[in-house]
């Protein structure tokens, strides 16, 4: 059985309603990047950040997967799949994903500023200041911050070296450490990127589909199964 690897950004949820970072009306026209996702930002303004991530998760509850999500997980009946995601929502889950790799955490969760790697499911439930984790550190939201080392790298740079199908799906490759994922593929390995803009990668083997993300996997599915 072949084996995919699928690189989700942003892009992949927009269809659901959750808003990008990164467009023209996305969430950094509302928030500086600094002062919502960076530890600097959390260590000057801890109320700030945890009302921005209430707010993202009350959003997340009411979204739904989009077909892109679902196709994603379909994949899993012909093919191995890891879903490596730059996202924090849990749509790729609710869509039926099974093995999924979150770079830059999980808004569902939370965590003790004192322990980096022990998480606490919360759902869509508010973390307010004096929330404090078993080790008697104040919880904080479960997500990676610019600033801060990500855990999954290492893990999730294996699983595009033991690919054969990469796809590329809803990130623009301008989020470093993530967009070099792309470098640890093997030779011979397919590499699709669907994306409204047009890219080159200057890579073998590499194909773009130029279109949103559900359009681009029905696309992407009907290639794939020829």
């Amino acid at each position: 059985m072949k084996k995919i690897t699928v690189l989700s950004g942003a892009g992949v949820s927009a269809e659901s309603g959750i808003k990008t970072f990164r467009d023209s009306d996305g969430l950094w026209e509302e928030y500086r990047v600094e002062d919502v996702a960076s530890i600097e930002g959390w260590h000057r303004n801890k109320q700030l950040v945890l009302d921005f991530y209430n707010a993202r998760r009350k959003a997340l509850q009411n979204a739904q997967p989009n077909d892109a999500h679902k196709i994603i997980a379909e994949l899993e009946k012909n093919f191995e799949v890891c879903v490596v995601t730059q996202n924090v929502d849990n749509l790729h889950e609710r869509a039926g994903s099974t093995k999924i790799i979150h770079l830059h955490g999980e808004l569902t969760k939370a965590r003790s500023v004192k322990d980096e790697f022990t998480s606490f499911e919360i759902g869509y439930n508010d973390i307010h200041l004096g929330d404090k984790a078993p080790d008697g550190g104040q919880m904080r939201p479960f997500i990676v911050w610019f600033g801060e080392s990500v855990p999954e790298l290492g893990r999730a740079a294996r699983e595009v070296e033991s690919a054969d199908i990469l796809i590329i799906i809803g990130t623009s490759l301008n989020v470093y450490p993530a967009a070099g994922l792309v470098h640890y593929t093997k030779p011979g390995c397919k590499i699709y990127l669907i994306d409204p803009q047009p890219m080159n990668l200057r890579m073998e083997n590499f194909m773009q589909i130029q279109e949103k993300a559900t359009v681009g996997m029905k696309k992407l599915k009907e290639e794939l199964f020829k």
